[in-house]
């Protein structure tokens, strides 16, 4: 298995304080716009994901999504959450702490992308059900 999101040991200790503060939280890869393609990190009341966000994988215990338009752009990378000093976005519940979650990628070998294609084939296969 290839994992299309990855965390640094600095993105996933600052995933650990933010979830014993508010308990479980989500990223969410912004498009762009006011928050500057950001990984923002919310509260899963926070918000709706929907048909068309993709869920990448889980960093640190929190599930990871994507738009689906941006994951078209980007499928061909692995993401890699991390963590930069300053102030990141102002959406984001790492906010305040000095830090701020920063995404970091690159692309995938042929090798590990004929993996993850695979992968894909699978799990549309497991939400479409057999074929008719």
């Amino acid at each position: 298995m290839v994992e299309r999101v990855i965390a640094t040991d600095a993105a996933l200790a600052l995933i650990a304080q933010l979830q014993a503060q508010h308990g479980p939280v989500m990223f969410h890869q912004s498009g762009g716009c006011c928050d500057n393609s950001a990984a923002n990190c919310y509260l899963p009341t926070d918000l709706a994901i929907g048909a068309q966000d993709v869920l990448l994988g889980q960093v640190g215990g929190a599930p990871f999504y994507i738009g689906k338009a941006q994951y078209a752009y980007w499928q061909h990378t692995q993401l890699i959450l991390d963590v930069v000093e300053g102030q990141g976005g102002t959406f984001s519940l790492e906010g305040g702490t000095g830090l701020a979650f920063h995404t970091r990628s690159r692309l995938f070998t042929e090798a590990e992308w004929a993996v993850v294609e695979a992968q894909v084939a699978r799990d549309l296969a497991q939400v479409s059900g057999p074929a008719l």
